[in-house]
């Protein structure tokens, strides 16, 4: 009996647990996609934002072409969702059997407990049963074994209406699960269609950017050479920051009692000045090394079209790109925020949009296309403030942060220092 006992209540126990287990996979699943639908909604968003313009645009594509691979993601989480709920429903449906059999058993071993105190209804009737022993051991033997008998009919009891108890729930569960699924493959079904009709209108566009293929051609050269100057104008002004900086600390040097002054490290007018830090920024700067990979984006939400590196563009091959950062897509009014702490080593003003520059330690993170700014030079920040807004693209259809990570006069792959979710 008591074999019995603990065996239904290790199987209850088991059971429980692991429907803990079965619930927090579901719930992590559950979250990835809800993630990824609230992708799919602001790509949406970004889509209509620039068919806004009439004419299809290469920002158009990029996005359908994020849209596709969105909803790809999408299908493969709902598809794990379908697995995981359908193993959740063997699993219950297993167990759910294996208690009907464990009902079936104590309902007879309670038939057979019952049958023999039917069989012995002399010994019922507790007193008499005690009063008829010969002597008082046999009196305390028989007492004994009616608190025993006694505990192990109600034990019964307790344990079979614990069963029914738990084989219901596990039905209810699994009826729960069947709906869940039915939702589940319904909203599959819906995708794959949203997935077939965005490939049909990126091929759509695709072919009328063809068409225009001169047009976008001189267009993207005119948005190359744009790039290209900024990025001098940058270089020129962290190089001249980099100098005034080490003459003012080599100027405050020579004015304490004693100093001797070390001798700049720029040998010529051509090589990159080296920036001396104080210990202070060294800090910063091995504190921006240590987060790396897990810094905040520079905007609480967009859609990144296009990444760091050398490559042909995806869309007109003929012309190739050189990205010193990543261009992050965002809805108008969208503010920029700094990544990590430190200081803003300058601020420019490039043909009616805004470049904010911030250092932290020997490292710059740099944000292009800025039409509002609410820094100025040698403001000290914290992660995450706020630092303007996002202009929107000159002659294009759309807003859009151009963000830059560097590393005293080179550029860094950005993406490397983000996070992987905003």
């Amino acid at each position: 009996m008591k074999i019995l006992k603990w065996l239904t209540v290790l199987i209850i126990s088991g059971l429980t647990l692991i429907s803990i287990l079965f619930s927090q996979s579901s719930e992590s699943l559950k979250s990835n996609r809800k993630a990824i639908e609230n992708e799919i909604a602001h790509t949406q968003k970004l889509i209509n934002q620039v068919r806004s313009n009439q004419k299809t645009s290469l920002n158009e594509l990029q996005l359908l072409r994020r849209q596709i691979s969105n909803r790809e993601r999408l299908i493969t989480e709902l598809n794990n969702e379908l697995y995981q709920m359908e193993m959740e429903i063997d699993l219950n449906t297993k167990l759910s059997r294996d208690l009907d059999k464990k009902l079936e058993y104590m309902k007879t071993d309670y038939e057979r407990v019952v049958y023999l105190a039917y069989k012995n209804r002399k010994f019922i009737d507790k007193i008499t049963f005690l009063l008829s022993a010969d002597n008082f051991s046999q009196m305390y033997r028989r007492a004994r074994y009616y608190n025993i008998f006694s505990e192990s009919v109600k034990t019964q009891v307790v344990l079979i209406n614990k069963t029914k108890e738990e084989i219901e729930k596990k039905n209810a569960e699994i009826e729960i699960l069947k709906n869940e699924k039915v939702e589940i493959l319904e909203g599959k079904e819906k995708e794959v269609k949203n997935l077939e009709r965005d490939r049909t209108t990126k091929t759509r566009s695709a072919n009328q950017l063809k068409k225009r293929e001169r047009e976008l051609v001189k267009e993207l050269k005119a948005k190359q050479k744009r790039r290209a100057e900024l990025d001098r104008a940058i270089k020129r002004a962290i190089e001249a920051e980099i100098k005034a900086e080490n003459e003012r600390k080599r100027a405050a040097a020579a004015k304490k009692p004693g100093a001797t002054v070390a001798a700049s490290k720029t040998t010529s007018t051509s090589a990159a000045p080296v920036l001396t830090l104080t210990p202070e920024e060294a800090l910063v700067s091995n504190s921006f090394v240590n987060n790396k990979g897990k810094l905040p984006w520079p905007v609480a939400k967009g859609s990144k079209i296009s990444d760091f590196g050398t490559a042909p563009h995806p869309d007109v091959p003929s012309i190739v790109i050189d990205n010193k950062g990543i261009d992050i897509l965002v809805e108008p009014g969208t503010q920029v925020r700094a990544i990590f702490d430190g200081v803003v080593s300058g601020v420019l003003d490039m043909g009616g949009t805004k470049v904010v520059m911030i250092r932290h330690g020997e490292y710059l993170t740099v944000y292009q296309n800025l039409a509002t700014v609410t820094v100025k030079k040698g403001d000290k920040i914290k992660t995450k403030q706020i630092i303007g807004t996002v202009a929107k693209v000159p002659g294009g259809s759309g807003y859009e942060l151009h963000f830059e990570v560097w590393k005293k006069t080179s550029t860094l792959n950005p993406s490397q220092w983000l996070s992987s979710k905003y």
